[in-house]
């Protein structure tokens, strides 16, 4: 029987899965329940042209599906809020939306993880698919909305 995969791996897997989730959503208006079908049946924790998937916590990965898409407005506006003058949602690329999205999700619906953590862990999965500019706006953008949404403990 395999080892359980620490769970923050098994975390960042379920993270980089929403991401790829959300961003499918956005391009084809793929029904949730047919999108998360699809993903636990042939992407979380498997072997697609040779790149092997880890294994996802698949509750977490759920969660977050399901919650961006169930809170999609209130986390738009959200983001939006926290763009530079004379940006839009509208303007910024499916994959950063997707990130971005996610991201806010966990910092409005998940006080079990720590601000930190979900910044540190959106970071890195736009690592995936940017250079360090947009890695470093994702940075900025989450620890904004971070600030607004999880009051400071002390």
């Amino acid at each position: 029987m395999p080892r359980p995969l620490p769970r923050t791996k098994a975390r960042a897997a379920a993270r980089l899965a929403a991401v790829q989730a959300m961003y499918q959503h956005e391009m084809e208006a793929t029904a949730v329940v047919q999108l998360l079908h699809e993903f636990h049946q042939h992407r979380l924790g498997a072997t697609i042209e040779d790149a092997e998937y880890a294994e996802a916590d698949v509750d977490f990965f759920d969660d977050v599906v399901k919650g961006v898409l169930a809170r999609r407005m209130e986390i738009d506006a959200r983001i939006t809020a926290k763009l530079a003058s004379g940006w839009s949602l509208e303007r910024l690329d499916k994959p950063m939306k997707a990130i971005l999205r996610c991201g806010t999700y966990e910092l409005l619906a998940r006080a079990d993880v720590p601000v930190a953590t979900v910044i540190t862990e959106y970071v890195d999965v736009a690592h995936a698919f940017y250079d360090k500019r947009e890695a470093g706006f994702v940075n900025g953008l989450l620890d904004a909305i971070g600030k607004d949404v999880r009051a400071p403990t002390g």
